[in-house]
């Protein structure tokens, strides 16, 4: 169902008012609130709720618009809606009525003129504590809507409706909504399905091939239409008819004095999900059981980002097709790994944005939108890769350092905590790991003057369990191998997901580059942990061991890539290891009980390492640490960075996009600023490489670290990772857009599709009733793919 006002889905932000830009003629006039209320009620209720205070789309009664929040950019988006969204025109309003709406949402948070019904009178505390009765008994209003996560959510939330005058509450306990002027409206079904069975509720969302329903418990019910016999309306508008005959009109006044003192979500606090709850931590730790689902940002907590479906194969991927796309509107190419629960996907757009969508057919469920408070003007990687679900709640970061939880059911917010300030430098981009009792959301930091730190969190009621700080301060362990104070300002950002091990109770998080990033000389030593793999007690972030791939790093080869558990036998003996490709072009394998160093093998040409020794430090060549005029260096970038590795837990074969390629490493001072970038690379005229780059899909034998195949790629992407299933097939990425099936046995092509936009994030595998579904993100797309055949 369409939504029909202003802070719908959006993108960007509707430039500022000059002089010349209209204003509102209706602005001082007390009458033109009240006119513009009747014009709401009769056509934006029923999405932005009574009131303006929410329902399928967002409440308008804050102040706060996605599009802009000038009388003008109002205006605007009334009349000219959201392209791309759910926000269609309402040009059939006059703009003297358009105007007078902009006066009425002004009036609702406290802008513009009064509303003519005035306020709602002062109520006692007994009144309100009677209202709060009715509200949850006799009134059965709860039935339907929710007050700070109390209810259900089959209608609007409540939390806010204090802002509303008192004309609009009354008007809205009593549903006496004037006639309907256009846009959809609320409706009751009752369905009749081809097997003869019959379900009803209310319908949430539908297009012409599916149909969302609403249950009074609030479980939503995804139908196929050409699966119905029937689907008919039940008589009304879909709101209670008879709540004035239910209720005296002294519950009916106390009733509206308990909304009267609700002034918005209180997200400071910890509200609860509604009904029963998605995903408990129990089906998380059992993930492998589950290979129609994609319930973590790798998949499950092994970080081994493999799929164990089988229905597209190297026989059939030939076939396949796009089943459906969705558009995510923004300002920067999306980044994130879907998750996908019993048939619904999670994922979240552009920062700040989190969507849910009918995996099997792309229909929208809900949308929310959370705008930066505060901006770094020197902000850097504007994009967010994921989120994370646990035991109903969908879990966020912005780039503001907010940590949201949603009700994974409405995608209304539980609760937010401000982590960290960014104006120093602090953001958060990755997606949040999911355990048992705890939310683990780490930031970046390499690029700034300040420390990384990774944090725990009560997914129930936001309270911060424990932190880990990756640079130890003076009298910790580690801080010796900083010299002088550069331990103060010496990175070590946090921002790629980890991995879990229930069994042995610890936790893998890989460790950013110091800063500066380039220069050496600022901070002499080791620079423990940055570039580094840390084992943590998950219960209180206590470390357990740690690993470092690049000491000293002087060429920005932060080790931010997946962490991937397995037990293999080595040597004659099983082990539970880790498996690693660093960007510093070595294979790494480690035991993840200890993280003693079993072996390392360079995966791409490399100058910088001749080898390691006993205890897997590697001997590192003089002449490769970068200097102020620069030398040559291999790998450049990197040899492959934070894109999705794939791998083969019973082949025994690892993949990845990679980069063989030469660099040439030099560095200049670096000055600390608050919140300004703190590296340090010198731009240099480059000799010319002594070998071609070679770039795109690797497959690596496990036991040697040695290529089997390579598949090449004229463009390769630094965030586009692969995916191998089951079927003998991997799914891989391109920055230049194209999407790609190869033989996961020798690296041919099998299939591609070209997107149309460049391809920033990894591919996922699901199933839906059986049928296997590859969904990637390209551009602001999200794409979803399946073999022939009309959708399940």
């Amino acid at each position: 169902m369409a939504a029909v006002l202003v802070a719908c889905a959006g993108v960007g932000m509707v430039q500022a008012q000059t002089r010349d830009t209209p204003t509102n003629p209706f602005a001082a006039d007390p009458a033109a609130v009240a006119a513009g209320r009747e014009v709401f009620e009769g056509t934006c209720s029923a999405c932005h709720g009574p009131g303006a205070s929410g329902g399928r789309a967002p409440a308008l009664n804050t102040g706060r618009f996605t599009r802009g929040g000038e009388d003008f950019e109002l205006f605007t988006t009334i009349q000219d809606g959201v392209p791309g969204a759910e926000m269609p025109s309402f040009k059939f309003i006059s703009p003297q009525e358009t105007w007078k709406v902009v006066s009425y949402l002004r009036s609702l948070s406290g802008g513009g003129a009064a509303p003519s019904s005035g306020p709602v009178p002062v109520a006692s505390a007994e009144a309100v504590q009677r209202g709060e009765a009715v509200f949850f008994g006799k009134g059965q209003c709860s039935t339907c809507h929710e007050v700070n996560g109390r209810g259900l959510h089959l209608a609007s939330d409540l939390s806010g409706a204090g802002s509303s005058d008192a004309k609009a509450l009354r008007t809205g306990v009593l549903h006496a909504f004037p006639p309907r002027r256009g846009g959809p409206a609320a409706r009751n079904v009752d369905v009749v399905k081809a097997d003869g069975s019959r379900v009803g509720g209310l319908v949430r969302s539908e297009d012409s091939f599916s149909l969302h329903l609403l249950q009074a418990s609030g479980e939503l019910m995804m139908l196929d239409r050409a699966k119905l016999t029937s689907i008919t309306n039940r008589p009304g508008n879909g709101y209670p008819a008879d709540v004035a005959q239910r209720l005296r009109a002294e519950e009916v006044d106390d009733l509206i004095a308990y909304l009267s003192r609700q002034k918005g979500r209180d997200v400071a606090g910890a509200l609860a999900p509604q009904g029963p709850a998605v995903l408990p931590a129990q089906r998380l730790l059992k993930a492998s059981a589950e290979p129609h689902n994609w319930p973590t940002y790798w998949g499950d907590y092994t970080g081994k980002h493999f799929s164990e479906l089988t229905e597209v194969d190297a026989g059939n991927v030939g076939t396949l097709q796009a089943k459906w796309a969705a558009q995510l509107p923004g300002q920067s190419p999306l980044q994130a790994t879907p998750i996908v629960v019993d048939g619904i996907m999670y994922v979240s757009g552009p920062p700040g944005d989190v969507y849910a969508f009918d995996a099997r057919t792309g229909l929208q469920i809900w949308k929310y939108s959370r705008k930066q408070d505060v901006t770094n003007p020197y902000q850097i990687n504007p994009t967010n890769r994921g989120i994370a679900v646990l035991d109903g709640r969908v879990f966020m970061g912005t780039l503001d350092n907010l940590l949201i939880a949603l009700d994974a059911r409405s995608g209304r917010p539980l609760w937010e905590r401000r982590i960290a300030d960014t104006l120093f430098g602090y953001t958060m981009t990755g997606a949040p790991l999911a355990l048992p009792g705890k939310i683990i959301v780490g930031v970046g930091a390499g690029e700034y003057a300040i420390r990384g730190f990774l944090e725990a969190y009560d997914p129930a009621t936001g309270k911060r369990l424990w932190r880990f700080e990756p640079i130890p301060g003076p009298g910790e362990k580690g801080n010796e191998t900083w010299g002088g104070e550069s331990w103060k300002t010496g990175g070590g950002g946090t921002w790629l997901t980890g991995s879990y091990d229930p069994e042995l109770k610890q936790l893998y998080w890989a460790i950013g580059n110091p800063a500066p990033s380039f220069n050496p000389h600022i901070r002499k030593g080791d620079n423990l942990y940055t570039n580094s793999v840390v084992a943590l007690d998950p219960e209180t972030g206590k470390l357990k061991w740690h690993y470092q791939f690049t000491p000293n790093d002087s060429h920005d080869w932060d080790s931010v890539q997946d962490l991937v558990l397995t037990d293999r036998v080595v040597n004659g003996q099983m082990r539970k290891v880790m498996l690693h490709a660093d960007r510093n072009g070595f294979f790494y394998m480690l035991d993840r009980t200890n993280g003693r160093f079993l072996s390392g093998a360079a995966f791409v040409h490399q100058n910088w390492n001749d080898g390691f020794d006993a205890k897997g430090r590697p001997k590192v060549r003089p002449e490769s640490v970068a200097t102020p005029d620069g030398v040559p260096i291999y790998p450049a970038v990197g040899a492959t960075n934070f894109q999705a590795p794939s791998y083969d837990e019973k082949a025994g074969v690892f993949y990845l996009a990679f980069q063989d390629a030469e660099g040439f490493a030099g560095y200049g001072p670096a000055e600390v600023e608050k919140g300004k970038l703190y590296t340090a690379p010198r731009r240099l005229p480059a000799p010319p490489a002594s070998r071609a780059p070679i770039q795109g899909v690797r497959a690596l034998d496990v036991a040697t670290g040695k290529a089997l195949w390579s598949f090449p790629l004229t463009r390769n992407s630094l965030a586009a990772g692969v995916l191998a299933t089951r079927g003998g097939v991997i799914f891989a990425s391109s920055a230049e857009g194209s999407f790609l099936a190869l033989d996961t046995k020798s690296g041919s092509p099998l299939w591609r599709f070209k997107t149309g936009g460049g391809i920033s994030g990894s591919p996922i595998s699901y199933a839906v009733d059986g049928r296997q579904y590859v969904a990637v993100s390209a551009g602001n797309i999200v794409y979803s793919f399946a073999l022939p055949g009309d959708v399940k």
